[in-house]
């Protein structure tokens, strides 16, 4: 039995976590025995298989009113703690914040620390702070789990030599959907993300303005939670300023989006930059006909290839979203067939490829990586 602890902040609806959540479930049904260490609980948190043990190693209430310097040493010493306590076989990190606190209380644990790149590190591991942190910290890790190679050229080399590209695992209720013909598609655009600057759902709105100008019987339905950042406002009043307010929905969260955007006519993903967009995988994997940009650093390049199984369009380009929306639902039957292209996408990130993938790197890592 293989004793694996995954460190991140928590375990609320988002990328990440989604991925912890998928291999720690899968893990502890294999019989392997799982900690998931997190920093707090949240509302909408993704389920946990009883077999896997969380467990609080984050501030206390006690802490709250110390500074913030404090707060960072305390983090990092109640994780060390865990560490001295638990032995794992492995600690692996999520996240920036994550991979931070798990270098830097690794040294002296005899615990091999594997990080995982989950974002574009343009975006976020630039800056004095980052640059500081990387140098000093990276090269404690035994290893290093990146979603795409643009991300990986970006780190140093030795960090690069013990890493590995690892797909998002799609949840297997996307899999086993059941395929839409052409004919039970609707009139309906969708896009799933959450409500945050960086999906640029914004432009979207925009460019779906220009649709209506051919296809005035369409909609638009955004799914996805508000991340309180101010984008929901922005995009109300883009919906106001465009007068959409019978064309453009909010959604919100869903959990049933398996059912809710099967049926969609073009599936349209506007981000400016992500990691590996858990959203754009399950879309494909449901057979939907998909748009992305090529977004930074490079996953939706990896999933597309443009004209075959979807179509990728440049980053911020309005208009070029709305000819690619245009292409779609001028040609059905060529947008059908983008489409069951897709969802061949199924045959290399299903969770038991993915998990595979995972448990070979990690037990490589166990027999091999360094202990800082």
């Amino acid at each position: 039995m293989t004793k694996i602890a995954f460190h991140l902040n928590c375990l609320v609806h988002g990328g990440a976590e989604r991925v912890v959540a998928n291999l720690a479930n899968r893990f502890a049904r294999e019989g392997d025995e799982i900690i998931v260490a997190t920093e707090w609980t949240d509302e909408n948190e993704y389920e946990l298989d009883p077999a896997v043990r969380r467990v609080h190693v984050g501030l206390r209430p006690e802490d709250e009113k110390k500074s913030r310097l404090s707060k960072i040493v305390l983090r990092r010493r109640y994780l060390r703690e865990f560490l001295l306590k638990e032995k794992p076989d492995v600690l692996v990190a999520f996240a920036i914040k994550a991979n931070y606190r798990a270098l830097s209380a690794c040294p002296g644990t005899g615990v091999p620390v594997v990080i995982s790149v989950r974002i574009d590190p343009q975006a976020f591991y630039t800056g004095p702070v980052n640059r500081i942190a990387t140098a000093c910290l990276f090269g404690r890790a035994a290893g290093c789990v990146f979603q795409t190679e643009d991300a990986r050229k970006f780190f140093a080399p030795l960090l690069q030599d013990n890493s590995v590209i690892i797909y998002n695992p799609i949840t297997p209720k996307y899999i086993e959907a059941p395929s839409v013909k052409q004919e039970e598609r609707e009139k309906f655009i969708v896009n799933v993300g959450r409500l945050v600057d960086f999906k640029n759902q914004a432009m979207l709105v925009r460019a779906f303005a220009g649709v209506l100008e051919k296809y005035p019987d369409y909609t638009l339905r955004i799914y996805g939670p508000d991340s309180g950042d101010g984008t929901k406002q922005i995009l109300e009043k883009e919906i106001r300023d465009h007068h959409l307010e019978e064309k453009v929905f909010l959604m919100g969260d869903c959990n049933t989006l398996e059912k809710e955007i099967a049926k969609a006519a073009v599936f349209a993903f506007s981000s400016d930059y992500e990691g590996m967009p858990n959203a754009l995988l399950e879309a494909m994997a449901l057979g939907l006909p998909v748009i992305s940009t090529d977004c930074r650093p490079g996953a939706p390049r990896m999933m597309i290839r443009d004209g075959e199984n979807g179509l990728l369009i440049p980053v911020g380009d309005e208009k070029a979203m709305t000819a690619a929306i245009l292409r779609l639902l001028d040609d059905p039957k060529e947008a059908q067939r983008m489409g069951d292209e897709a969802r061949k996408i199924r045959e290399i990130a299903n969770v038991d490829t993915v998990c595979r993938q995972w448990k070979e790197y990690l037990e490589d890592v166990i027999r091999n990586g360094k202990r800082a």
